[in-house]
């Protein structure tokens, strides 16, 4: 019975220190709250002599409308250069709204659906150019953290999503693609600053 008496009371405690830590948690959005996050992304790789190389930059600027939707605003600014050293920029927007389960404590899962539009100018090695627009609609599922008061990490892993591009040449048609990628090959991460 002592032994009995003796968990019981670790348990208590154990679960009391639990919930005093939940209400001190760190961050947290509300209702009203205003951000800014964003992501930066950049990669290389080399093949003997052949290199390729990409990098991308997506500022965002997001509003809590309500305790749980968030609605965002950003830019989309991209630049690449492939294997036969033929060169890309891209530039466009993106709006969309996020849906937090519980954005008041320190770590929430989210999701997240927007639309963008960017126009990619492509540059051959051999000379010449190519524009293509492209209008892109994704719903992809993430998590949000927050590592002190203001300043939270975010990850989004797959995406559900839906492109349409076409380049300026004559009589050229518009490529469709659609994606259901649900797995951890497709990570983004990124970092919000609350005010």
């Amino acid at each position: 019975m002592k032994k009995l008496l003796l968990m019981t009371a670790v348990a208590v405690f154990g679960f009391t220190n639990i919930n005093a830590q939940d209400d001190s948690t760190t961050g947290g959005f509300a209702k009203g709250d205003v951000y800014v996050s964003g992501s930066v992304g950049f990669s290389n790789t080399k093949i003997a002599d052949f290199k390729s190389n990409e990098f991308t930059f997506s500022p965002e600027v997001g509003f809590f409308l309500t305790e749980n939707i968030s609605l965002e605003a950003g830019l989309i600014i991209g630049s690449s250069e492939d294997f036969n050293e033929d060169k890309s920029s891209s530039f466009g927007g993106a709006i969309g709204a996020n849906y937090f389960f519980t954005p008041a404590k320190q770590f929430s899962f989210m999701v997240g659906a927007g639309v963008a539009y960017t126009s990619t100018k492509f540059e051959p090695n051999g000379g010449g150019e190519l524009s293509i627009d492209t209008f892109a609609f994704a719903v992809a599922p993430g998590v949000n953290y927050f590592v002190s008061d203001c300043i939270a990490l975010r990850a989004s892993f797959g995406s559900l999503s839906y492109a349409s591009a076409k380049d300026d040449s004559e009589g050229a048609e518009a490529t469709n693609t659609f994606g259901l990628n649900l797995d951890l090959t497709n990570i983004n991460f990124g970092i919000t600053y609350k005010f």
